[in-house]
């Protein structure tokens, strides 16, 4: 029996059926945008741990910078006795934070946690209980979260009642049929019929959908947004917790909008790995909460705080803003390629910013046929072959591609032609099936 078969023998075991596994593949060790499994195999990896690593696995910055603060100190709780590298590190945020209002930065450990804290502040500066979201968003996973997420399996299965004051809307997927018109008139019927505008407290959204299907809010929402919100006087809530940190060719995704957010969340790619999520701000928003409100008992840990530090500089220093428009580029021609070389009618869509590429999987490009089940044999033809890739989507037919931005083009080459070889081999597979 394969180290790797062992291990997942004691994980049924051990952790329950509701934490589920891409693939039954344990890791041993990782550098960059490879990872090496516990029997040795290596894969080349597009998934990112899901857009957490845009330095790479084990950047040799974020170590020493981590390695360093090991040295000083692993805790002490800033709400006990304040160190200087959380001070440093929300200055830094908010200075990096579109717009010109001056912000204020609440650091905690996960982006659920980040969302939650969110909705508090939008509600302690509103006193207002009502939320708005869209269908297809994905902002976490703890009870009120959840409520907010838009999409049912398998985020909200068997939980029962999810809270209230939660309303969604149809997010603006045109590849889908909504348009931003048919959005902002489902958002008009919602305060005719179900709740008047004063009683909104936020309208939370993510400038590129997640787990959704990774499908760009078009910029003419995004802004009719931010005038509805400030005619209102509702929160703005910009959820850039996949987003963030240059994925997208910017700092933060929403800045191709052109709009100041009054609430922005953040997470993943933040520390490089070490779990920390904030919310940035505008000033007199955030400090809406009183003293005691806000907080947690591992809430911006010094380790993770040098690691975002460093994971700061290395963005700057490496210029991963644009390093993610040319990986973008080099993806969408590589998928482009493989589609016309094999005459792909499963190709629905290839689409994203910078390089948070998507591609939609259909039958016979109708993007009314879905083709889930495409996706699901893909990715596992792919780890068979030694590249990691995600799928996502309402639907399950999107394969989303989050190489690490600092990644060669090399690998990502690589990369992209074990992605062809398996796309070869199913084909080859349904012809066998249909001969």
């Amino acid at each position: 029996m394969s180290n790797n078969a062992k291990l997942h023998a004691l994980r049924q075991e051990a952790v329950p059926r509701g934490v589920s596994n891409l693939l039954p593949v344990f890791t041993e060790r990782a550098k960059n945008a490879e990872l090496w499994d516990v029997d040795g195999k290596r894969y080349i990896d597009f998934a990112a741990g899901i857009a957490v690593l845009n330095t790479g696995h084990l950047h040799p910055k974020v170590q020493a910078a981590v390695a360093a603060q090991l040295n000083r100190f692993s805790h002490t709780c800033f709400q006990v006795t304040e160190y200087e590298s959380y001070v440093q590190l929300c200055d830094r945020l908010n200075r990096l934070a579109p717009g010109p209002t001056p912000k204020k930065t609440l650091l905690v450990t996960t982006g659920a946690e980040a969302v939650e804290n969110a909705i508090k502040i939008a509600r302690a500066h509103t006193q207002r209980n009502e939320v708005i979201a869209f269908s297809g968003a994905f902002h976490g996973r703890t009870m009120f979260t959840m409520g907010l997420t838009g999409k049912v399996v398998p985020y909200k299965v068997g939980f029962g009642m999810m809270p209230g004051g939660i309303h969604h809307l149809p997010f603006p997927a045109e590849y889908l049929g909504v348009t931003p018109e048919q959005s902002l008139h489902a958002l008009d019927t919602l305060f005719k019929a179900d709740v008047e505008p004063t009683r909104v407290a936020a309208i939370i959204i993510e400038p590129v959908q997640g787990e959704g299907g990774f499908y760009p809010a078009p910029v003419s929402f995004l802004k009719s947004l931010r005038q509805l919100c400030d005619q209102h006087g509702i929160v703005l809530i910009i959820d850039e917790i996949q987003t963030g940190f240059a994925r997208t060719g910017h700092w933060f995704a929403i800045e191709r909008a052109g709009i100041e957010p009054d609430l922005m969340t953040v997470a993943k790619s933040l520390a490089g790995g070490f779990p920390l999520a904030g919310v940035i701000g505008k000033a007199p928003i955030m400090d809406a909460p009183a003293p005691g409100g806000l907080g947690g008992t591992y809430a911006g840990s010094p380790i993770s705080c040098a690691a975002a530090l460093a994971v700061l500089d290395v963005i700057e220093e490496e210029r991963l803003c644009q390093r993610a428009e040319q990986i973008g580029q080099q993806l969408r021609q590589g998928l482009t390629d493989i589609r016309t070389k094999h005459h792909l009618t499963c190709f629905g869509d290839i689409r994203g910013p910078g390089a948070m590429v998507a591609l939609e999987l259909v039958k016979d490009q109708d993007a009314n046929q879905p083709d889930a089940d495409l996706a699901k044999a893909l990715v596992q033809q792919c780890a068979q072959r030694g590249l990691l890739i995600l799928s996502c989507g309402t639907r399950s037919n999107v394969i989303r591609f989050l190489v690490p931005l600092t990644a060669s083009e090399a690998i990502i080459a690589e990369g992209l032609s074990i992605l062809e070889q398996a796309f070869a081999a199913l084909l080859a597979e349904t012809a066998r099936k249909t001969a």
